[in-house]
């Protein structure tokens, strides 16, 4: 299998990649199938976070050699049709209903950066490596561009795409593609109390705030703040008068937990 899953009595759903022999890098069965899971992931009820790791000595290198000796052959529609299948991977991570916690160590290259951009909480350990090498072999981290951009901007996206060189996490966490930083000994319990973080907080809003984060920055393009008032505007009158918001105030009015707490 080239990932596994397991899911706790809490609703944690965590995904460990399982390549470590070639660090976890992807090829097309692992592209194909985590996509499916991170699409039902969205659609079940019963999981409330998802954390993503890697088996091994590292986090994910990437695209897999023996795949992209396949591709070196491939038409430019057989390399289209590839790289719409790799933009669907990423896209159902970063759109999941459900947020998504990576617990990054070792290395994560190329696409293994995409997969850490596409990612709502970011805990990587003190050693972990990361770089967008693309152009050192003459390519592009074209696929993932749309994602990494969002997480570290524009002036970093053209320092880091053009000299494909290598950076470490005070390096990652400064530039906004990771969250935290974590001693080796502590990895572990850093991961678990940001689930737990995500655990404590209203189911309907967990979901609702990623919606609301896309859709801001959709509209918030345009020169007209009319569509962007009018969307959060409605959003926070129906969640105010949803369940779960009465019942959140509720408790706060009344000084106990939230029943999604107990």
């Amino acid at each position: 299998m080239t990932f596994t899953t397991n899911l706790d009595p809490k609703g944690v759903m965590t995904v460990t990649l399982n390549r470590p022999e070639v660090h976890n890098a992807f090829n097309d069965e692992m592209i194909a199938s985590l996509t499916e899971a991170f699409l039902g992931f969205s659609k079940d009820p019963d999981i409330h976070v998802v954390v993503l790791q890697g088996a091994g000595k590292s986090f994910c290198a990437g695209a897999d050699l023996n795949w992209m000796k396949r591709m070196k052959d491939y038409s430019k529609e057989e390399n289209f049709r590839d790289s719409v299948a790799l933009s669907r991977m990423f896209q159902a991570i970063n759109f999941c209903r459900k947020p998504v916690v990576a617990s990054v160590h070792g290395a994560a290259l190329g696409g293994g950066v995409g997969l850490v951009a596409c990612c709502d909480y970011v805990v990587a350990s003190e050693d972990a490596v990361f770089g967008l090498t693309e152009t050192k072999l003459g390519l592009l981290p074209a696929v993932i561009s749309p994602f990494v951009i969002a997480k570290i901007g524009e002036s970093r996206a053209r320092a880091y795409f053009l000299t494909a060189e290598r950076f470490n996490s005070t390096q990652a966490k400064e530039m906004g593609l990771i969250h935290q930083i974590s001693l080796d000994r502590y990895f572990q319990a850093d991961t678990d109390k940001i689930v737990n973080a995500l655990l404590g907080v209203g189911p309907k809003a967990r979901e609702l705030a990623k919606d609301l984060i896309f859709n801001v920055r959709k509209l918030m393009s345009s020169s007209d703040f009319t569509p962007v008032e009018d969307f959060t505007c409605r959003l926070i009158s129906e969640v105010r008068t949803s369940s779960e918001g009465q019942e959140g105030m509720a408790a706060l009015l009344e000084k106990r937990k939230p029943q999604w707490k107990k």
